[in-house]
């Protein structure tokens, strides 16, 4: 029987690479020493198969077996599109209507 999966929440931070994104996962700690909350940050590869997100969208990530050196999570869903993804769609948009 195989193991829960962890999944994780977090921005899309590039998608330049052809079927990767590289998801930034923020988490939430106390200091061990201080007890001050700090933010801690980590990097992830994810397979995007269809290269759906974009740079500023929220999505949610699923552990995956290992697909390449760096990459073993993929893209579950997109949570939230982001500001910039919005702002290619409206500049999209304007282009076709000054086309016509």
């Amino acid at each position: 029987m195989r193991g829960t999966k962890k999944v994780r929440r977090g921005i899309v931070v590039s998608s330049k690479m052809s079927k990767t994104i590289v998801v930034r996962v923020d988490t939430q700690k106390a200091h061990p020493q201080f007890g001050k909350i700090i933010t801690v940050s980590n990097k992830f590869h994810a397979h995007d198969e269809q290269n759906t997100a974009q740079p500023g969208d929220e999505v949610l990530i699923m552990e995956t077996r290992k697909l390449s050196r760096t990459k073993n999570w993929r893209l579950v869903e997109i949570v939230k599109k982001g500001a910039k993804s919005l702002e290619t769609k409206v500049e999209n948009s304007l282009d076709n209507i000054d086309k016509l």
